[in-house]
């Protein structure tokens, strides 16, 4: 049985387009101006740098360990209702940061709220309710075990710095994730509904995709965690001015993304993916050379090389991700590619701040020195993209999609069987 989809027009599509877009613009947003607002925090707050860690780790490491859930909960209660709930929750969360008894950097949370009203007023108004004709069951186990592994990591890598990575509490988080790690894989493999499609990895382009994108999203996190602090505490910069050297990024994707887009269907990902590669490995690379008096227009030439690889890098994903695949498994793939996204942003925020974090009380030269860390391994995020570009997009690559989409094609219309070990639940 397949999913009846609505008849839209194309005004009607265009506006349900928008308000998508509008609560993708405020997650990243929230993101983005969360670390420009960290040196405040630390200032006003005293937090260590784990706190600032996990004030960015707790907002994605959610995202990231519940966003397949949430797709399996609108695929059984309702897409649009589902979507408006979220919209509610993060309004809500919203306007709480924002009634903080401060001025400083409480007020960056007051831009999500008129947004999120307006986008709520509006689904309500122009998005159609769906839903898919046959509801996956929902799968507890596999949703704690993915919060076990996830923020086992995420929390040993971020208290190694201060409590050591042979601390008994370091060790034991990370044998929680290891240990988790092939059950939950084991685990999922058993069940007819898993959280984790594992037979979706059958493809090669699709499980590039999710590398890619947990790659793309490190390396941007890493750059925003450390590009904040560097403006602000070892050139002095305020909160309004680091915003504003940060503000070319923005322009570029808003500019570049739609040029992006056309061309990955015009001409496929590889090419977007390669670029975006490049510009991340030349971008890491030429913040190996900044130093506290190199001049301001330097900078600024060399944030607009991650420009070009945040305008360049998402679209392709998503088409990678979900290229060849049946409807029905569209939103599944759709689902872990910004899982990967969020898990990404996660890690990069935790590796940085390990990398570096030592060095953030002693400010100038000995704070850009421990960046060299970070800046080699946002080179090596980008050379990986690259690498993974070529690879997940030549005709054996491209061979195991056509395989994995027609096995899940053959499930929908009932004349395949899942090939699952016997007492799979």
């Amino acid at each position: 049985m397949s999913e009846s989809v609505p008849v839209l027009s194309p005004r009607r599509r265009l506006l349900v387009f928008a308000i998508c877009c509008a609560s993708v613009i405020v997650v990243v947003m929230d993101i983005s101006v969360v670390n420009v607002a960290l040196p405040s925090i630390h200032r006003d707050l005293r937090a260590s740098v784990s706190g600032l860690q996990w004030t960015v780790d707790a907002y994605t490491l959610v995202l990231a360990g519940f966003l397949v859930a949430a797709g399996s909960a609108a695929d059984r209660f309702g897409r649009r209702r589902v979507f408006q709930a979220g919209l509610v929750a993060f309004g809500i969360g919203s306007l709480l940061c924002g009634l903080a008894p401060s001025i400083g950097w409480h007020s960056v949370f007051w831009v999500n709220v008129p947004i999120v009203a307006a986008a709520i007023v509006c689904t309500a108004l122009y998005v159609p309710e769906s839903r898919t004709p046959r509801v996956r069951r929902f799968d507890p186990i596999g949703q704690i075990l993915v919060i076990l592994v996830l923020g086992g990591i995420v929390l040993a890598i971020t208290e190694s710095r201060g409590s050591g990575w042979t601390s008994p509490f370091v060790l034991g988080l990370l044998a929680v994730s290891f240990l988790g790690g092939p059950v939950l894989l084991r685990y999922e493999s058993r069940r007819v509904d898993p959280l984790l499609e594992l037979r979706l990895f059958r493809s090669v382009p699709f499980g590039s995709a999710i590398l890619m994108a947990l790659f793309a999203l490190c390396g941007f996190s890493a750059f925003l965690f450390m590009t904040t602090q560097y403006l602000q505490n070892v050139r002095g910069m305020s909160a309004l001015a680091a915003g504003l050297c940060l503000l070319p990024v923005g322009a570029l994707v808003v500019v570049v993304s739609p040029f992006t887009g056309r061309l990955v269907g015009e001409r496929g990902p590889r090419m977007p993916l390669v670029v975006a590669g490049c510009a991340l490995a030349l971008g890491g690379g030429a913040s190996l050379r900044l130093t506290p008096d190199t001049p301001l227009p330097a900078v600024l030439a060399v944030y607009l090389l991650f420009g070009v690889f945040l305008s360049t890098v998402n679209p392709p994903i998503t088409n990678t991700a979900v290229s060849g695949m049946p409807r029905s498994m569209a939103g599944v793939a759709t689902s872990l590619a910004s899982a990967g996204r969020q898990t990404g942003t996660t890690l990069g925020v935790a590796v940085s701040g390990t990398i570096a974090g030592p060095a953030l009380t002693d400010g100038g030269a000995a704070f850009v020195g421990a960046e060299h860390g970070v800046w080699w391994m946002v080179l090596g995020l980008g050379v990986g993209i690259a690498a993974l570009g070529l690879f997940s997009t030549g005709h054996r690559a491209l061979g195991t999609a056509g395989r994995a989409a027609a096995l899940f094609e053959e499930v929908d219309r009932g004349t395949g069987l899942r090939t699952t070990p016997a007492g799979r639940r």
